[in-house]
């Protein structure tokens, strides 16, 4: 069997599997993201592929690695294979292809994590068919990722950081170092903190289980991030002519607590009502799965 590893570097977690020559998920596997690993970001990647090796390994699946697809969060150079910069990660022009080449006797591909979940959710999830669509995650950070007649505009290493563009002037510190950020506002991460400087327990998941409870502090907090998201995402469906939003990430499994207003937001921002909100289908696999896309795609 052939095997393509695919490893997606989260805030949180780091996502890898392996997949056959078809596509098909042969195995899947998760970790913690060290505290802020910078440039050993490399070892964490090279030391994942290995586990994903010994994993099938010690399961009885025989095959031999073909490629290695990496993403990773942050500014990200596709064309030079450089991760540019992570506020939240603490790297700065890192060469993670030829660091990640050196490492490997395979081709290796990398990317932007949410370029990579939404080239998956085009082949394989809720933007099949889709020309146009945005894909926005809401977790530890936030970013997003275009698609416009049906290819992922890559852009320069800046597309798609709508999480740094300021909303909130003089707002909570981001971790780019900035204040007011959208992903210091209205990240799950974010709203998080915000409940629990309210001296509530919990995270962002306790908060809209609190807004479906009628909680008036919940809600103040919840609908502030939405009208924070639609003051970003707005223009950008409108300059785009996008139609469709997929939001991913931890703050989508809040179902229609979140996609309902934001859809009515949009939809009053924008103008008009051909516009569609769902959330994202591949849940936490989409960066994983977009990075051995990518792998497939350096073996053609």
């Amino acid at each position: 069997m052939t095997l393509v590893a695919g490893v997606d570097v989260g805030g949180t977690r780091v996502k890898s599997m392996l997949s056959d020559s078809d596509g098909a998920v042969v195995l899947s596997h998760t970790a913690s993201t060290p505290d802020r690993p910078g440039d050993a970001i490399v070892d964490v990647i090279a030391d994942t592929v290995a586990t994903l090796l010994d994993l099938a390994r010690a399961e009885g699946i025989d095959g031999a690695l073909a490629a290695v697809g990496a993403v990773v969060p942050g500014l990200v150079d596709e064309t030079s294979g450089t991760a540019s910069w992570s506020a939240n990660l603490g790297w700065r022009d890192l060469p993670l292809r030829e660091l990640l080449q050196a490492r490997f006797d395979v081709p290796v591909a990398t990317g932007h994590d949410v370029r990579a979940g939404l080239l998956a959710e085009f082949h394989l999830g809720a933007a099949q068919g889709a020309p146009d669509a945005l894909f926005v995650p809401l977790g530890t950070g936030i970013a997003s990722a275009l698609l416009a007649g049906g290819r992922v505009v890559a852009g320069s290493e800046w597309t798609g950081e709508i999480g740094h563009v300021t909303v909130v002037p003089d707002g909570p510190l981001c971790g780019c170092g900035r204040h007011g950020c959208l992903e210091a506002v209205a990240s799950a991460a974010a709203l998080g903190r915000a409940w629990r400087e309210l001296g509530r327990e919990g995270d962002a998941e306790t908060l809209s289980l609190a807004v479906d409870d009628g909680d008036p502090e919940a809600i103040r907090i919840w609908h502030d991030a939405i009208d924070a998201l639609v003051r970003v995402i707005g223009p950008v469906c409108a300059a785009a002519g996008t139609r469709l939003v997929l939001i991913g990430g931890g703050l989508a499994l809040s179902g229609a607590t979140l996609l309902d207003p934001l859809r009515d937001r949009l939809v009053h921002a924008i103008g008009h009502e051909r516009i569609t909100v769902t959330q994202a289908a591949l849940g936490d696999r989409a960066g994983a799965l977009g990075a051995t896309l990518l792998a497939m795609e350096a073996t053609a």
